[in-house]
């Protein structure tokens, strides 16, 4: 089993940047990748970036390639930094793990962390 923490939330100004993290505890396999979705009010859940494990492999959704980064730093956390944030940004931010694809689908992910608000001030 695998438990998931995100953390770093909070009230960012337009154009702003923040850092989200996620840190996992349980066994984590070099194989793993890291997503990170959002959802705000009324939305269904949004893929945001993930990341492999092993190879660092990266994937954007179009939305927020060349503003967000997805990282990692040892075994157990991965990062989420966002930069130029727009109103449009405002979610609560998920991060999850699963063991086969570098995907979008969130129903291909198997361990859900329980979320961090991101809240853009204009």
């Amino acid at each position: 089993q695998m438990q998931l923490v995100e953390s770093g939330g909070g009230s960012v100004q337009a154009g702003g940047s923040l850092r989200l993290s996620c840190e996992a505890s349980g066994r984590t396999l070099s194989s793993d990748i890291t997503g990170w979705f959002r959802q705000s009010p009324g939305k269904e859940r949004e893929f945001v970036a993930a990341i492999r494990r092993g190879s660092r492999l990266t994937y954007y959704a179009d939305s927020v390639k060349g503003r967000f980064t997805v990282s990692m730093g040892n075994s157990k956390n991965t990062y989420l930094q966002m930069t130029n944030v727009q109103p449009v940004d405002a979610a609560v931010y998920y991060c999850a793990v699963n063991r086969l694809d570098l995907t979008y689908n969130p129903k291909e992910y198997d361990f859900w962390g329980q979320g961090t608000q991101v809240t853009i001030s204009s």
